[in-house]
């Protein structure tokens, strides 16, 4: 079981960013990052899980943990019906970071991931390390 943990931030929103995963494979850790400028939280939280799931070269079980609601109920709920709906919402508008969404939604149908969310700032060791990664990554920009 690959279990990775993901984490996006921005300084000001929408402005400078960055995001992070940590993969655990086996007992080892990896931690990758990166940043944009101009950018939104929602954008950094879709991109550590895009490219965690980029880092993965072997199909097995995968759990990812996310502490945005936005990215868990995105990719496990809302996102069905986006692809039936042409990637327009109930209100017939265009969905946002629809870009990062299909490349999301591309990945996820690639490898059997589990989605799980966790609250924020409540203890998580792993969830706060990597929140402290995409911070670190969004000042570095």
């Amino acid at each position: 079981m690959i279990k990775i943990y993901t984490d996006g931030s921005c300084l000001k929103n929408p402005g400078d960013g960055g995001w992070a995963a940590i993969i655990i494979i086996d007992g080892e850790t990896k931690e990758i990052s990166g940043s944009e400028r101009d950018t939104t939280n929602n954008r950094m939280e879709l991109l550590a899980p895009i490219n965690a799931l980029k880092e993965m070269k072997r199909n097995e079980q995968i759990e990812i943990y996310t502490d945005s609601q936005y990215v868990k109920l995105g990719i496990t709920e809302w996102i069905n019906k986006w692809v039936l709906n042409n990637w327009k919402t109930s209100k017939k508008e265009d969905v946002k970071n629809k870009d990062l969404w299909i490349e999301l939604y591309n990945l996820n149908e690639t490898f059997d991931v589990k989605w799980n969310w966790v609250k924020a700032h409540a203890g998580n060791t792993m969830n706060e390390k990597v929140d402290q990664l995409a911070k670190k990554a969004a000042i570095l920009k």
